[in-house]
């Protein structure tokens, strides 16, 4: 479970997140949208725990962010938008990497698991400078997957995919949600992440504008018109504007 009370981010003077509160239950996968600068990333970089907020309180699986950082941390996974790698280890060593840090027992067959789900096997001997883009996303989820973490938060984790891998991957987040997994992803993909999501928060200027179920959202928004899309509640709640 992920649990944000009052949530703050500050940058000097600079306000990107304020007072933002919310709970993903396990099983529940939550979509993080907004306009290009309304704090989706801080947002996930501090419930990750990468960067400090300047207030509030995060709980990971009934763990404080805060007060117990490393035990917090044990239990998720945060995926960037960037695939950020070792450039001389293969992708079987990273692997090795990361059960190391975490402690995972018969890291190998899991390894291998998550290299099959990732079509990433034939390239388990590779170095990161000889795979593509969207191959490097899939290291970087394998890695992420490994110690079998309870809560996911995903920052553009489509990015670079092409459309077969797309659709593997919105099948992995699934999955692990039916299993018990908090997810939260942040994506402008709005018309695959109804696909995906249980749950919706848009945020603007570093506040929560809506949240719920899609349908409380879109009932919000819909303005009593049936089948109303993610992509058009969007535009509703935001006013339509980047800024």
């Amino acid at each position: 479970m992920i649990e944000v009370e009052a949530l703050t981010k500050r940058y000097g003077s600079f306000t990107a997140v304020q007072d933002l509160s919310f709970t993903v239950r396990p099983g529940e996968v939550l979509g993080l949208v907004g306009p290009n600068g309304a704090g989706k990333t801080s947002t996930l970089r501090c419930l990750a725990g990468i960067i400090p907020m300047t207030s509030g309180t995060v709980r990971v699986a009934g763990r404080d962010l805060a007060s117990d950082p490393v035990a917090a941390k044990r239990e998720l996974a945060f995926f960037p938008d960037e695939p950020r790698l070792f450039d001389y280890l293969t992708v079987r060593q990273h692997l090795a990497f990361v059960a190391r840090i975490y402690g995972v027992a018969d890291h190998e067959a899991l390894g291998r698991g998550l290299l099959e789900e990732l079509e990433l096997l034939e390239k388990a001997d590779v170095l990161p400078g000889e795979l593509s883009r969207g191959m490097k996303q899939k290291l970087v989820i394998a890695c992420g997957l490994l110690h079998s973490p309870r809560v996911m938060f995903f920052d553009e984790p489509l990015t670079g995919l092409d459309p077969l891998g797309i659709r593997r991957m919105k099948d992995s987040i699934m999955r692990r949600a039916r299993e018990g997994a908090a997810v939260v992803l942040s994506s402008h993909l709005l018309h695959l992440l109804e696909e995906v999501c249980t749950h919706v928060l848009i945020l603007k200027k570093g506040r929560k504008v809506s949240g719920g179920t899609l349908a409380e959202v879109a009932a919000q928004f819909s303005n009593g018109e049936p089948s109303v899309s993610l992509e058009e509640i969007f535009i509703r709640a935001t006013g339509g504007s980047e800024n």
